[in-house]
């Protein structure tokens, strides 16, 4: 191998771990209980012009992705954010990853459990801090137990997280 096809093999190596890590240091994040959902963790993740659709809503701008991320984890007490199956494709400064999640909440408000599955379609780009998620989208496949309600500041109207999910329900 050649100096320039062996920089090139690295070059993608390293993109590929800096991209899992940042998705797996974001999960983490959503699972620590002294977390602030601040600008310096949002521009942790976050480009500016970041969108998400989630069950918790669809936003675009790094300020209202942090506020609909801190509004949604004030529903539950405790969760475990789980990600697996990473794709991950890089075409120079921008990339996309594809996996799952299994995602495990205890209910602010009872303290029961809900736990849902499915994919996590995201964006990236290539920014002078490091790779920063651009889009990060989720998409339930299946729930377990009551979802909590969604306030009014994520869309609610006294509907539910699963019904917002479009996936289906297995108790």
């Amino acid at each position: 191998m050649n100096s320039d096809a062996l920089h090139t093999e690295i070059r993608a190596l390293t993109d590929r771990a800096e991209i899992t890590d940042l998705f797996d240091r974001y999960l983490h994040s959503l699972d620590d209980p002294g977390q602030e959902y601040d600008e310096n963790w949002a521009a942790a993740f976050f480009t500016a012009d970041a969108s998400t659709a989630t069950p918790a809503g669809e936003v675009r701008g790094r300020g209202a992705v942090r506020a609909n991320v801190a509004t949604a984890m004030r529903l539950f007490t405790r969760t475990v954010h789980f990600g697996s199956n990473y794709v991950i494709e890089v075409d120079g400064d921008l990339a996309t990853l594809r996996g799952n999640q299994l995602s495990t909440h205890v209910l602010a408000s009872d303290g029961e459990l809900f736990v849902s599955g499915g994919r996590t379609d995201n964006a990236l780009v290539r920014t002078a801090a490091g790779w920063r998620l651009s889009r990060a989208d989720l998409h339930i496949a299946w729930t377990q137990g009551s979802p909590p309600v969604l306030p009014p500041e994520l869309g609610g109207t006294g509907g539910s997280l699963q019904g917002a999910s479009q996936g289906a329900s297995h108790r």
